[in-house]
């Protein structure tokens, strides 16, 4: 595992601290995955919030353009 890896890994856990491990566990193997997909979405959501929309909007609406490639994924 790289140091960005493991640092991203590290990050998420902080975000995910109130997910059971076993979900976090299927969330890092979907990123480990596809790495560039979830790199796509967070800099979309990024520019989606930077448009005014919060956060959770960004998000939503960025996952249903990629829902096909996420599906693939799972």
């Amino acid at each position: 595992m790289s140091i960005k890896d493991y640092l991203m890994k590290k990050m998420l856990a902080s975000k995910l601290k109130d997910v059971p491990q076993v979900e976090q566990d299927k969330m890092f193997a979907m990123i480990e995955k596809n790495p560039d997909l979830f790199q796509k979405i967070a800099l979309e959501v990024q520019e989606e919030m930077k448009l005014g929309k919060d956060q959770m909007s960004a998000t939503m609406s960025v996952v249903k353009k990629y829902e096909e490639e996420l599906k693939g994924v799972m």
